[in-house]
Parts: structure tokens; sequence; C-alpha cells
């Protein structure tokens, strides 16, 4: 092999091992015992069941979506992200639907960790610790053709629904809902996509219908990511319900990690659109396009 050629799938093999580093960084934005999910807190406690004693699948979507498809923003300005090897960071977390996101992390010490955002045209995330500290983005309307397809172990929208807002597809193929022996609710989801079709299977709360677990697996079977959420609290104005705590497992990765969203708003405004959606761009953010075939 010619050095040239050499010198450059070394690079290629390194910008890799950075770029599934950061995301698993960043995309990881929880991570908990499931220990933790036993049971609904006490804000679900004096309202009625959402779902009959043995639902079907049309009453399980609807009352799944009935609470996610109203959630047009999510701000949590006192969140916080933690996981071993590193300090606990303090984050903000901003969602406006259907794909706006925004996630900003650091210490009062050290400044800013992590950045990882999306807006109408494309998604980015940038880490302080990669190297080196590229600030990585891709268009959403060349993601699905794209040499990140094979570097990116889940799908980065999958994010959005990690943070509670998973409504359930009723176009797409769904087979349930499961009485589980812990007590709760399995559907099962199938996803096409260009490396063929996807196995997502959402855990519910069979009284209150609230979505307690998601995970993804790719056409091989292979378990490429999970969602736990828990702690989940209604909003006080808008009576919608989300969880507070998020658990994000990435088995390939082996990486777990844990966002605490503290006291989250449900359908505030979320302040200057033109700044919160806004790619950042600044010393140390060398931008890196992964939609490019040569990265």
């Amino acid at each position: 092999m010619p050095k040239g050629d050499a010198a450059r799938r070394r690079v290629r093999t390194h910008r890799t091992a950075v770029l599934a580093t950061c995301l698993a960084g960043v995309v990881c934005l929880s991570g908990a015992s499931c220990q933790s999910l036993r049971r609904p807190i006490d804000d679900f406690a004096h309202l009625p069941p959402a779902l009959p004693p043995t639902p079907t699948l049309d009453q399980v979507i609807q009352a799944v979506n009935g609470n996610c498809s109203q959630i047009r923003t999510v701000w949590a300005p006192q969140a916080s992200i933690s996981g071993p090897g590193f300090p606990t960071l303090q984050a903000t977390v901003a969602y406006e639907r259907p794909l706006r996101l925004r996630v900003r992390a650091g210490t009062g010490i050290l400044g800013e960790e992590l950045d990882l955002g999306s807006n109408d045209e494309l998604f980015w995330f940038w880490a302080r610790r990669g190297q080196p500290p590229a600030l990585y983005f891709c268009r959403h309307a060349q993601f699905a053709s794209s040499p990140a397809r094979q570097t990116l172990p889940v799908d980065p929208y999958w994010l959005m629904e990690a943070f509670g807002v998973a409504e359930i597809d009723p176009t797409l193929s769904h087979q349930g809902p499961f009485a589980r022996q812990d007590g709760r609710l399995e559907i099962r989801t199938l996803r096409p996509g260009p490396d063929g079709n996807s196995t997502k299977i959402t855990v519910l709360d069979r009284t209150h219908a609230l979505v307690l677990e998601q995970h993804v697996f790719d056409s091989r079977n292979q378990l490429l990511a999970s969602a736990i959420a828990s702690q989940h609290r209604r909003d006080p104005l808008s009576g919608l319900s989300m969880p507070t705590v998020i658990d994000i497992r990435l088995p390939p990765q082996r990486t777990t990690l844990r966002v605490s969203l503290g006291n989250v708003q449900i359908n505030r405004p979320l302040g200057n659109p033109e700044r919160l959606w806004a790619m950042p761009v600044g010393e140390g953010r060398m931008p890196v396009d992964l939609c490019n075939g040569n990265f």
C-alpha cells in the first residue's frame, strides 16, 4: 500500500474513533439503574388510570401520543450530566418540536465541556476532550446516505425521543401490547431504514402509559442503545408529563451516563431562537462535515 494511502487510512480510523468517543459522551445523555423505575412517583397517584386493564394497541398509542404530541418545547436550565470517568457537569437542555435540540454542559472551573445541538437544517456535536476538539456536523437531508451512518451508533433523531417525547407512529408496524412479568406493557416496532429494518422496544407503565424504557436493535438484533426514564413529573401549568432522569446506554461503546433534568419546564418560551438553535463557532471548534465522503 502506498504511504499516502496508509496515512490517510490512519487519519480516517483515528477520526472515526474520536467521533465514536465524542458521540458516546454526548449521545448518552443519561445513565442510571433500572432499580429506580419500579413505580411512578406521587405526581400520578391521584390521577385516574390512563389505560383500561387490558388495553388495545390503539388505546396505548392514543394515551402515549395524547401526552407527547402536546409537548412543543422543553426547557431545563438546571440539568446535570454525570457518569464514570469524569466530573458531574452542569447543563442546560432545550428542545423544540420537531428537530430543535440544544444541550450545553460544563463546569464553573473548566468552562464548557460539550455542545450538542440540532436545528431545522443540521445537527452537530463538540466535546472539549475530543482530540482534535472538532465541531462535527451533518445536514439532516444528507444523513441517511452519508458515511456518518456507518459511524454513529444510533440515529441522532432518537435523542429527542430519549428525552421523553417519544410518540408511537401509528403508520409503522407494531406488535403488542404484551403484558410483561414485571407488570409493564411492551410494544415492538419495526422501523425501515437504509441498512434494513431496526426494532424498537417500548416499555410502558400499564396504569398511566408513561414511557419507561426504549431499546433499539439493528437488523441483526444487536442492541444499539437503551434509554431508561424515571422520576416522571407533571408540569403544573400544562398538566403534561415527562421524565426528569434519563438513562441512555450504548453497549457498542460500553458507555453509560446520566442526565438529570431537574425542574423541567414544558411549553414555555425558550428565548432568542437565533442564538439557541445556531451551530456554534469559535476557537477550538474546527467544523468537520460528517456528510463529506472524505471524513
